[in-house]
């Protein structure tokens, strides 16, 4: 089923509530991720068949920045909530993945990590884009 996860970081509840109200009217369903839940596998979160939560609670550090996780969405799908997102101004989220058959094993925290590694990696280049030859 059609799942956003949109991952709470505690100064930015207005842009969350933006993104919740947005997939409300695009019919798309989501499920707030908080601190305590980020050692659960990104599988266990989207609520797959075959993955358990972990009774673990997470008590690291919050996560510096927004993480937007996209499950059981189609590509046509997620460019209309892209589209959407662009067409409402709510403030980029650098940190956004599809789940894929590798990072469904994850947990919340190795995604967030990596994909900082990439949106730092990114945004570290004069011009936005890394080629690499």
């Amino acid at each position: 089923h059609t799942r956003f996860l949109p991952v709470s970081v505690g100064s930015e509840m207005c842009i969350r509530d933006r993104i919740i109200q947005m997939c409300k009217t695009l019919g798309i369903l989501t499920k707030i991720v908080d601190r305590p839940q980020y050692n659960q596998k990104i599988g266990a979160l989207a609520e797959i068949s075959g993955f358990k939560e972990d009774k673990e609670i997470y008590t690291k550090e919050e996560f510096p920045l927004e993480m937007l996780v996209f499950s059981g969405m189609n590509q046509q799908q997620i460019d209309s909530f892209l589209k959407e997102y662009r067409n409402r101004g709510i403030e980029q989220i650098g940190c956004k993945a599809i789940i894929t058959p590798d990072n469904v094993f994850w947990t919340a925290e190795k995604l967030f990590r990596e994909l900082l590694k990439e949106h730092t990696f990114i945004n570290s280049t004069p011009d936005g884009n890394h080629n690499i030859h």
